[in-house]
This record gives structure tokens, C-alpha cells and sequence, in this order.
């Protein structure tokens, strides 16, 4: 397989959260442990759902459901494997990737206020920064950045990056603190991807890139904005933008991953991180009740005027292989396997798979986490909870 075929399946699968799950086994909760569970009627696929991920590897999963019943929430496994405590249904935990989506509602309020336009390119408002080896920050929009349609080579892929971030050696760099700067200028280091426009790859960069623009349009960092705007009025309490804070807020639990050791290999601890690794593409953390309020109120129009919003759901397709998911601006569609199609992002970082959903009318959301290897898929709850499979 080629290097850019080799891309495009760490990209599709990025997204997907992977199938791939951990295989280690880890010991059940003492039977005066055992995880709580909500015990009203229904959900019965998305309790074993969550079962088979914790049988599959994963030490524990935390779900949360909104709905026209109220609230849902179940925990299943081990929240701390060494202490043998269960999962928390209250769990704090880091959600990676759905940081996009506030990144992108962020970016896309400022071009409702006129401080920004979709279509400027990044070279407007970065000079300099997205250029070498094929990179022209002039050829790339503020749009593309969002659809990963960019071209825009993913520092992920970078050797020194991925060996730092993924493989073992993270337990030597763990509370490195990184720099947009520092990760951009490491991507400019290779060849684009492909042509802006010409396809789609999923690329930190370009939420690396977005988060700089926000900085540039409103003189504060973007974390500063996604409070203000985002975290703040929808009194999303349990939601933080760290930085390069390390510890999670409590309730939380411990987080596992293999560090690209294959399934059936030693799970090491990497609850504790310095963030700023992930930057505006996923330093987030956040809880299944503010993940469902934030998705709620983003697909029912609080927070982006209709035209914005339209941009937002706006989709183009990922890859042929996988149709049923499309990109569009920090959002994305999954059609599942009974036809219903929901709205949201995955999201993953060492130790920690998360999913956050809603139907198109914003009434039925589920937000889930494992804190096993973060290619463990949690993609299956999203299908029992809606196709009851």
C-alpha cells in the first residue's frame, strides 16, 4: 500500500474511531462494585453495546442519553483498573475530536458577525504559515480547513510526532507542552496530501490552523472564545478547555491504551497529558451531559443563525469505501444501518474513545466514552441506540 492510501485508511479511521478494538483482558469489578446502572425500561441494545466494548478490551464505557423519555445514563466496567472501581455514569473525560465542533461553531459565529468570511484563504489571515514543499496557505480557505478538503498534510503522520504521541515514547513525553506553531511548521515539512479541493483527508492541521485564525480575528486565544460563546452561555459546567492543564476534573476515571502495541498487549496509564499535543483539533474535556446539551442546542439553532448553521451541515463524502459518513463543517453525518442519520463527531486521545451524536432535530442525543486504547470503537453504541442493533 502506498503512502497516500496508507493515509487516507488512518484518516477513514480516525474518524470512525476505528473498528479495531483493545483485546487485553482486564479483571471484573468485585461483586460489591458491580457498575450502576439506570434501571428504568429501553436501551437494552445500547446496555449491550456497551457491554461487548468492555468485553472486546476496553477497561470501562460511560454513555448518556437525552430523549423524549428524559435522561438515560449506564456505566459498565472498570473505572481504575489497579483499584478494581467501577465506570462513573457522571465521568469526566477527554473528548478529542469533538473539539472540532465547537472550534468550527466558534469560526462560524464570527462569520455571522462579518469578522471573517468561509471563503478567505488562510494565507489572508496566516501569512506565511502554510507554505514549503508544495503548501500555499493562498490556495487553501478557512472553508476547506473546516471540510478537511484542504490537502493540508496531517502532522499526525509526521514520524517524530507519532512516535512521541503514539507509540510507547508518549510515556517520556507525556507532559511535553507543544505549540500550534511548533506542529504546523513539523507538517509543513512534508508534501501536501493532495491538491486543495482535489479530496478529503482528516488533518489536525487545520484545526490547528482555525484555532490560529479565531486568535487573529478576535485577539484572544480560541479557548477564550469557545467559553465565552460557547461554554459559558450554555453553562456547560463540566467542560474545560485545559491547555496544558494535565489532570482531568473529578468525578473521571483512569485511562488505558496500548501506545500501538498490538491487541493483547500491556495497557498503560495515560490519564495524566499535557494537552496542548492536541491543541484546537482536540484538547478538550467535557461530560455526556454537557456533550448532549452542547449537540442539542448547536442542531436546534442557539447557537448559529440558520444560513451558518446550513453551512455547518452542509456535507461532502469522506471516501467511496465509507458512504455513510460525510463531512461537514466540524460536524458529521453517520447514515446507520437502519437509514437514520445523526449529527456529531467522534473523538479520541490516549486512553479515551468518545462519540457524541444527535438526531437532526436535536431531541434524541447519546454521548459515550471508553477509557481503553483510543482506536477502540464506540460507534457501535450510536447504531443500538438508534436502530436498537
Amino acid at each position: 500500500m502506498n503512502l497516500r492510501r496508507r493515509l487516507t485508511a488512518a484518516a477513514i479511521s480516525a474518524v470512525v474511531v476505528a473498528t479495531v478494538t483493545a483485546t487485553t483482558a482486564t479483571a471484573a469489578p468485585r461483586q460489591d462494585q458491580q457498575p450502576r446502572q439506570d434501571q428504568r425500561p429501553g436501551h437494552e441494545a445500547t446496555r449491550k453495546a456497551m457491554d461487548a466494548v468492555v468485553a472486546g478490551g476496553a477497561p470501562g464505557v460511560t454513555a448518556r442519553v437525552t430523549d423524549a423519555d428524559g435522561v438515560w445514563k449506564a456505566a459498565a466496567g472498570l473505572g481504575d483498573i489497579e483499584r478494581g472501581t467501577p465506570r462513573g455514569e457522571r465521568d469526566h473525560y477527554r473528548v478529542g475530536s469533538i473539539t472540532k465542533t465547537f472550534v468550527a461553531t466558534v469560526v462560524l459565529q464570527l462569520e455571522a458577525e462579518g469578522k471573517l468570511d468561509l471563503d478567505d484563504t488562510v494565507g489572508s489571515w496566516l501569512p506565511g504559515v502554510v507554505e514549503g514543499n508544495g503548501h500555499d496557505g493562498d490556495r487553501v480557505t478557512i472553508r476547506r480547513l473546516l471540510n478537511h478538503s484542504s490537502g493540508i498534510y496531517d502532522v499526525n503522520a509526521d514520524p517524530e510526532y507519532a512516535r512521541k504521541i503514539f507509540s510507547t515514547d508518549f510515556l517520556q513525553h507525556r507532559y511535553d507542552t507543544w505549540t500550534p506553531a511548533q506542529m504546523i511548521a513539523m507538517a509543513m515539512r512534508h508534501a501536501p496530501h493532495n491538491q486543495p479541493g482535489e479530496g478529503v483527508l482528516y488533518s489536525k492541521t487545520n484545526y490547528l490552523l482555525a484555532g490560529l485564525i479565531i486568535e487573529k480575528a478576535t485577539g484572544r486565544p480560541y479557548g477564550d472564545e469557545i467559553r465565552r460563546r460557547v461554554i459559558n452561555p450554555l453553562r456547560l459546567r463540566g467542560t474545560r478547555v485545559p491547555g496544558t492543564s494535565p489532570t482531568l476534573p473529578r468525578p473521571s476515571s483512569r485511562a488505558y491504551d496500548l501506545l500501538s502495541g498490538a491487541p493483547g498487549g500491556t495497557l498503560h496509564d495515560t490519564t495524566e497529558l499535557n494537552p496542548s499535543y492536541a491543541g484546537a483539533a482536540g484538547e478538550m474535556i467535557s461530560n455526556g451531559a454537557d456533550l448532549n446539551r452542547f449537540y442539542t442546542a448547536l442542531l436546534t439553532g442557539k447557537l448559529l443563525p440558520k444560513r451558518q448553521l446550513d453551512a455547518m451541515k452542509t456535507t461532502i463524502p469522506v471516501h467511496p469505501d465509507v458512504p455513510r459518513i460525510r463531512f461537514g463543517l466540524g460536524l458529521v453525518s453517520y447514515r446507520l444501518s437502519c437509514g437514520v442519520t445523526v449529527w456529531g463527531h467522534t473523538g479520541s486521545a490516549p486512553g479515551s474513545s468518545s462519540v457524541a451524536v444527535t438526531s437532526a432535530d436535536g431531541r434524541h442525543t447519546l454521548a459515550a466514552n471508553a477509557n481503553g486504547d483510543r482506536l477502540t470503537s464506540t460507534m457501535a453504541l450510536v447504531d443500538a441506540e438508534y436502530c436498537g442493533t
